[in-house]
């Protein structure tokens, strides 16, 4: 009897021990993963109008190839400039029916300046006044030209309906010089090439230094007369170190006084050269109209 109390005492010991080996051994199954939030459904897409292959025969076109046909008429009398910011509404598709933006699908318009847009937009949103909504039919080559920027952008002729909901009027820019082309002959002229021509006497007496911070407003134009910066359409002069510009700059400056206001034809050496380092930057000589404001000494 004592024998048989042993060895069940021993079994039910053995039993215990082994069954705390394995619950150490075996780890507790992790608790199930909470499902995954089923994707909002896509929105909508807008049907594609009718005439999204081509333009019809009664829309109108400008000597640029751009097709436009009014489908409301507005309640506003002015019609925005290229430098103006604009509210619209708008969806395009291409000829083959497919959407690839919408401002009206997001529920939110879209703000941008006029200027700041592929050249269909700047030209066509030009014709419009607030409160009308236009079609636009816009050839390649005053959108996104016929091979895609990206895969699966838009491309080649593009279609567009827009509303335009408001204007804010912006700062017109400077007019293109009348010697933008070339320096005229009674431009001064320095070793390195740099022409300079003073246009406003200044009542400084001090030139900066290359070292120098100066502040200073300005406009730059290629010499088809293409503007591709300016500070005084921004509305906002510029604060630079002469040390840290295109070298037409770094030289040309420092000829100045406060108050005076200079136009610089800057060689392509002196500039971003011809072909300048990275795309999007003028090319060639560059024609820049520069107002000295004030110097800060290091």
């Amino acid at each position: 009897m004592r024998k048989t109390t042993v060895l069940a005492l021993f079994v039910t010991f053995a039993s215990l021990a082994c069954k705390r080996e394995a619950e150490v051994k075996t780890p507790p199954s992790p608790p199930p993963a909470p499902a995954k939030p089923a994707p909002p459904p896509e929105p909508a897409q807008i049907p594609a109008p009718a005439d999204v292959a081509a333009a019809p025969a009664d829309a109108q076109k400008t000597a640029s190839g751009l097709a436009s046909k009014v489908l409301q008429k507005g309640t506003g009398t002015e019609k925005p400039n290229a430098w103006d910011k604009v509210k619209v509404h708008y969806t395009g598709w291409m000829t083959n029916g497919k959407m690839f933006d919408s401002s009206v699908q997001r529920g939110q318009p879209a703000e941008f300046p006029l200027n700041g847009v592929i050249k269909g937009w700047t030209e066509g949103v030009q014709l419009m006044v607030v409160g009308e909504k236009r079609r636009f039919w816009i050839p390649a080559g005053l959108a996104y030209g016929e091979t895609p920027r990206r895969p699966g952008g838009p491309s080649g002729l593009l279609v567009f309906d827009v509303e335009l909901l408001g204007i804010t009027a912006g700062i017109k820019p400077p007019a293109v010089p009348a010697d933008v082309a070339a320096p005229p002959k009674d431009a001064k002229k320095t070793k390195s090439g740099l022409a300079y021509k003073v246009l406003q006497k200044g009542k400084g007496k001090v030139h900066p230094k290359p070292e120098d911070t100066v502040l200073a407003h300005y406009s730059g134009w290629t010499t088809d007369g293409k503007m591709f910066d300016s500070s005084v359409q921004r509305g906002q002069p510029a604060e630079f170190q002469l040390q840290g510009v295109i070298k037409g700059w770094t030289e040309g400056v420092p000829l100045m006084v406060e108050g005076e206001k200079t136009r610089f034809w800057i060689p392509a050496a002196l500039a971003y050269g011809d072909p300048p380092p990275h795309p999007g930057m003028p090319a060639g000589m560059l024609v820049f109209d520069i107002e000295l404001i004030s110097i800060k000494k290091k």
